[in-house]
């Protein structure tokens, strides 16, 4: 009971900072990217596993989009990746292979789900846009949240407080 109220509680500090998080935004070919979110991904993956990364993406990109400071392409891309990064940690424990998780998840497979989102959701004209449009942006966020993920976690780890947290977390 302990444990799931402390993962319940990490996980809503780090849905608020991927909402804070996504203040911090840029344009890329017509997408927000917001890196934050990724490190958040990253950072859920390693402390609370793939369903709470999942549910924290999902309950952050539904405020950001109540919140007017994100768009629907926040769901294929944060939930794809927050999944994925999670699937791999939770099979690996490997820091390296979870940041390419999250790079591939939200960049490749949410970059080309984002596609009919655009198209079927939000009315773009399907030849406007081609199937792997978002690809690009979608990288381009994610690498920058998942370097910034990587260097905390880390930092966390040259000094044990990462096994700390992990093992604080499991009781």
């Amino acid at each position: 009971m302990k444990s799931n109220t402390k993962k319940l509680a990490l996980a809503g500090v780090l849905c608020a900072v991927a909402v804070v998080g996504s203040m911090f935004s840029f344009p890329v070919f017509g997408s927000k990217c917001a890196p934050v979110q990724h490190m958040v991904n990253v950072l859920c993956a390693v402390l609370l596993g793939p369903w709470y990364g999942v549910a924290v993406a999902f309950v952050a990109s539904l405020l950001r989009n109540l919140l007017g400071l994100g768009s629907l392409m926040a769901f294929p891309g944060s939930m794809c990746g927050a999944l994925l990064c999670g699937i791999v940690y939770h099979k690996t424990k490997n820091l390296l292979a979870t940041l390419c998780g999250e790079v591939f998840g939200t960049g490749i497979i949410g970059g080309l789900l984002a596609w009919p989102v655009a198209v079927f959701l939000m009315g773009k004209a399907a030849g406007d846009i081609a199937f792997y449009a978002y690809i690009v942006p979608f990288l381009v966020s994610t690498v920058g949240g998942s370097i910034i993920a990587g260097v905390v976690l880390i930092a966390l780890e040259k000094n044990s407080t990462l096994k700390k947290m992990q093992a604080s977390l499991a009781r």
